[in-house]
């Protein structure tokens, strides 16, 4: 990929990895409530790694 990226294909790489990002701490006790324990990235909708899949931008 060029060092110099356009700036509209900037803006869509940069919401692609926002998000692959985990859910925020706060999210897990109002989805699965106060007392459970689940990984943040079980919220995550998108799943999306750079090594594993790529992104159509």
């Amino acid at each position: 990929m060029a060092t110099a990226k356009h700036p509209a294909k900037k803006q869509r790489l940069a919401k692609k990895g926002r998000q692959t990002r985990w859910a925020p701490f706060w999210v897990i006790p109002k989805v699965f409530g106060k007392g459970r324990r689940v990984h943040p990235s079980r919220v995550t909708v998108v799943k999306r790694s750079w090594r594993r899949s790529r992104t159509r931008v």
